[in-house]
């Protein structure tokens, strides 16, 4: 059959025409984001309490997503191990950090070469805060945070407090009781924060601070007490526990904070997506009740708001990093 020039044309232009369509639907599919899993890198073991925060809020956001967010632990220097991971992955919004005090303000002040820059890490949001817990082993002669004190400061150097580790969250908790209260106690490392709580149950150690998914187990079987919550209110799961603020030390206030970040460079729009996803899995009932069951608490959400707590938390762990004098290789 003969085709005209004038049907060929035709042809070439609706040829073109779907060609077109077909293109443009294919960047669109492309464009679409999530349209895959995405990673969340965690710096720390399962078990833990960034881990366990890490794994509630990932689902809460998958659901929001449409797409699985799938945990990915890298413990090991602070955090650092998964840092650096996320820092050299391709910042198209697949692999994120559940960034803490570590990552985002710590370890730079107490490695002198970090692998990546906290800095350049593109920010999502702050999620949520478990407040720390400090309990003592029950031989201690001490029932309240003035007993410790007075206790501590009668016996110069004779307490000791076990930690995760030279440089985690629960050592600086304990470096910051003291640079706060003039108390004299000395730091014991452990491998985990579990190991150091078990150290406190075994008596071979006396102080511990940690968050109270960690803690209120041991010490509701009466093998630790509960002396002071570290942060201004009282926490529901504990109502008995008085605050700091309540207890007069208002400067000892620490919790184990997590961030959502990408990769530097990550678009404003993956941001985004991230950021109203994040929002309404927050808003959520059912999800802030499993969360305050935990004792986490959430926290403000938005880019504004992470960069005004950065700030706020490098003063004041600069302080207390000069003056346990911590550094590490």
């Amino acid at each position: 059959m003969l085709i005209s020039s004038r049907h060929a044309g035709a042809l070439v232009l609706c040829a073109a025409a779907f060609t077109s369509l077909a293109s443009n639907g294919a960047e669109k599919a492309a464009d679409a984001y999530p349209s895959k899993p995405i990673r969340l890198v965690v710096g720390f073991g399962a078990g833990g309490i960034t881990d366990v925060a890490g794994r509630v809020v990932a689902q809460a956001i998958g659901e929001e997503l449409g797409q699985q967010i799938i945990v990915d632990n890298r413990p090991g220097a602070g955090g650092g191990i998964a840092a650096t991971a996320v820092a050299q992955a391709p910042a198209d919004g697949y692999t994120l950090l559940l960034g803490t005090v570590g990552t985002q303000v710590v370890n730079k002040m107490i490695y002198r070469k970090l692998p990546y820059d906290p800095a350049a890490m593109t920010p999502v949001s702050l999620v949520s805060n478990s407040p720390f817990l400090l309990a003592i082993n029950s031989s201690v002669k001490a029932r309240s945070y003035a007993d410790l004190m007075a206790y501590a400061k009668a016996h110069p150097g004779k307490m000791n407090f076990g930690s995760a580790g030279n440089g985690s969250s629960p050592h600086l908790c304990l470096e910051l009781l003291k640079l706060t209260s003039n108390a004299d106690m000395t730091h014991v490392p452990f491998k985990s924060g579990v190991e150091a709580v078990n150290a406190v149950v075994a008596g071979q150690i006396d102080v511990v601070c940690d968050a109270i998914t960690v803690i209120k187990p041991q010490a509701s079987a009466g093998r630790l007490q509960m002396i002071v919550l570290a942060s201004e209110k009282r926490n529901p799961e504990i109502p008995d526990v008085p605050s700091s603020k309540e207890q007069g030390a208002s400067e000892f206030l620490v919790g184990s904070w997590n961030a959502l970040l990408g990769p530097a460079s990550m678009s404003a729009d993956k941001v985004d997506v991230l950021n109203k996803a994040l929002v309404k899995a927050m808003a959520k009932p059912e999800l802030r009740k499993r969360l305050a069951e935990m004792g986490i608490e959430p926290m403000p959400l938005g880019v504004a708001a992470y960069g005004q707590h950065l700030v706020a938390e490098t003063a004041k762990w600069k302080r207390v990093v000069e003056s346990a004098g911590t550094k590490l290789d």
